[in-house]
C-alpha cells in the first residue's frame, strides 16, 4: 500500500520525504490558501521534491467547460500531477473527455458504491472514498472501502482507491486491511502512526538491562 501526505506544507513533505516511505502528496484548495505562497509555484515546488511521487490537485472552477480547461492546465504544471475533480454528476462528460486525452485524474469526494462504479467505467485513475466524513454522519466509512475493493476485483477494474478524510491510526489500520492501494495521510497523524509507546517502554527496558553490565565496547 501506498502513502500519500495530505498537505500543501513543503517543510513537512521534505522531513518525511527523507524516510523513504512517502509516495505521493494530496493537495486541495484548504491545504494551499494555508502556505499564503503563489499556489502554482507551491504545487511546482512540491512535484519537484518528490519526482516519482504521484502530486494530487484539485480544480477550482466550478463550470464544466471552465473546469476542463483548468484540469489541462493543472496537468501541465508537471508530468507527476494528477487533476483532483469532485465526483458530480456535472462533470460526468468533462471526466470522459480528460481520460479520453490522457489527463491523469483523482475523483474526489466519492461517498457511495455506485459513484465509484461510475468512476471506474469512465476509466480514472483514482478515486477518493472520504471515510471519515462518511463518519461524521453515522455511515460506516470502512463499509464503503471494502464494497470499492469487491467491486473494483470483481469487474477487473484498473482504477485505484484512495482512502481519503483519515482521521486516526484505526482508520489506517481498517484502510490497510480492506486492501486499498493508497491512504492519504495528515502530516500529524502519521508522525504519530509511526510510534508507539510499547516501542518507547521495550527500548528504555533494553537500555536500562545493558547498563547493569560492565561492558564498555560491544562488539
Amino acid at each position: 500500500m501506498k502513502i500519500f501526505l495530505d498537505t500543501a506544507h513543503i517543510k513537512s513533505i521534505t522531513q518525511l520525504s527523507h524516510l523513504g516511505i512517502i509516495d505521493g502528496v494530496t493537495t486541495n484548495p484548504t491545504h494551499l490558501s494555508k502556505e499564503k505562497n503563489d499556489p502554482t509555484k507551491q504545487i511546482l515546488d512540491i512535484c519537484t521534491l518528490l519526482p516519482k511521487g504521484v502530486i494530487s490537485v484539485e480544480i477550482t472552477e466550478q463550470e464544466p467547460e471552465k473546469v476542463y480547461y483548468q484540469a489541462k492546465k493543472i496537468s501541465a504544471i508537471a508530468s507527476n500531477i494528477v487533476v483532483k475533480i469532485p465526483c458530480h454528476q456535472k462533470y460526468y462528460a468533462i471526466i470522459k473527455n480528460l481520460t479520453q486525452e490522457k489527463i491523469p485524474l483523482n475523483i474526489t469526494l466519492v461517498f457511495s458504491l455506485i459513484q465509484g462504479l461510475m468512476m471506474c467505467k469512465l476509466g480514472v485513475n483514482y478515486i477518493s472514498p472520504f471515510i471519515g466524513r462518511l463518519d461524521d454522519i453515522d455511515c460506516d466509512g470502512i463499509a464503503l472501502i471494502n464494497e470499492l475493493r469487491t467491486m473494483i476485483d470483481t469487474y477487473s477494474f484498473m482504477t485505484q482507491i484512495i482512502a481519503a478524510s483519515i482521521r486516526d491510526t484505526q482508520h489506517i489500520n481498517q484502510a490497510i486491511m480492506a486492501g486499498v492501494d493508497i491512504a492519504t495521510v495528515p502530516v500529524s497523524l502519521l508522525e504519530k502512526a509511526l510510534d508507539h509507546p510499547l516501542t518507547e517502554t521495550g527500548m528504555a527496558q533494553f537500555l536500562h538491562d545493558w547498563q547493569q553490565l560492565t561492558t564498555k565496547n560491544f562488539p
